[in-house]
């Protein structure tokens, strides 16, 4: 390893060892996984949440050896804000899925591609992200207003998540370009019906939910740029944290309730970005231990605090049945 650093350069060989790696994963779970249409269990989902989260971390401990302790430090403050900030994903996710009467057993494979759509859509957006800053620094102020603005709204809003096909504009788009049928095609993207091609509704919900990604992206995004502006580390973070969506969903759709504060912790974190963002201006910079520190805080916060204050509401609960 060392003696390819000293040849190709450290950016070039990571930049190698997380396309093999992720390439290794892909088709294994296409080869081992998408065999099976039958829904995955916990035990599966918590492994490959497992797997992804250490593959992420070794890499993380790659960066920080091979590329700089600060590099390190700023891939994971990235991959874990990113983590975090998809978490919203994943209940949108459960909403899409819900709405369109999508089969258990078709979900890890319409989350597969759809995830791997929008890994695709982060990629694009993320290197026109890089020129932009590249050129214009001052972009990163926007970036900062923006971030303490969605932080702002998130906070204050009462509204949940919700899905509303007539408002989302791909699934307008799709029904304008494409003839659709209300099936799922026994797991297949397309069926003939007298001759005539039809797209089921899982190639339906796999163009919606990349879309969903990367409306989420257009936050989560600008926000990495506070952290870093290593493009090794902007893009190894973000297709780390966006990979272990899937099995996350998993483990996570039947406790979508669970995390009341959850919102709150996202908010503070996007706040907290905006304004080390803006406090650039001023010449004033917040290292990257002391972020990563902030936003850990912020986050264990959250969901210690929606584990305490949902008890009483389970004991109340089961009193009054007694």
């Amino acid at each position: 390893m060392n003696e390819l650093i000293r040849q190709f350069g450290d950016s070039d060989v990571l930049y190698v060892v997380f396309g093999v790696a992720l390439l290794i994963f892909l088709v294994l779970d296409i080869a081992l996984l998408q065999r099976s249409n039958k829904p995955m269990s916990i035990k599966s989902a918590l492994l490959q949440a497992s797997g992804w989260v250490s593959m992420a971390l070794g890499y993380g401990y790659l960066v920080y050896h091979y590329h700089g302790s600060e590099s390190g430090l700023q891939y994971v403050s990235a991959y874990l804000m990113e983590y975090s900030l998809s978490m919203d994903n994943i209940f949108v996710f459960i909403l899409i899925l819900s709405y369109f009467k999508v089969s258990d057993k078709y979900y890890h494979k319409v989350l597969f591609y759809g995830i791997i759509g929008a890994v695709i859509f982060r990629i694009i957006f993320i290197f026109l992200g890089i020129v932009i800053v590249e050129r214009f620094h001052w972009v990163l102020y926007i970036f900062g207003a923006i971030l303490i603005y969605t932080g702002v709204k998130i906070l204050v809003s009462k509204e949940e998540n919700e899905f509303v096909p007539d408002k989302n504009l791909v699934y307008k788009i799709l029904k304008r370009l494409f003839p659709l049928v209300d099936d799922e095609g026994d797991g297949n993207f397309t069926i003939e019906r007298d001759g005539k091609k039809y797209y089921t509704i899982l190639f339906v919900v796999i163009m919606i939910i990349a879309s969903t990604d990367l409306v989420f992206a257009l936050d989560s995004i600008p926000a990495v740029f506070a952290i870093s502006q290593d493009r090794l580390v902007i893009v190894t973070s973000n297709i780390f944290a966006v990979m272990g969506l899937r099995a996350m969903f998993f483990l996570l759709k039947g406790m979508s309730d669970k995390f009341d504060y959850l919102q709150e912790g996202i908010s503070l974190v996007l706040i907290f970005i905006g304004v080390k963002m803006l406090l650039e201006i001023f010449d004033l910079h917040i290292k990257t231990g002391w972020s990563l520190a902030v936003i850990v805080s912020i986050l264990l916060t959250a969901i210690v605090a929606s584990l305490i204050w949902d008890k009483p509401k389970k004991i109340l609960k089961e009193n009054t049945v007694e």
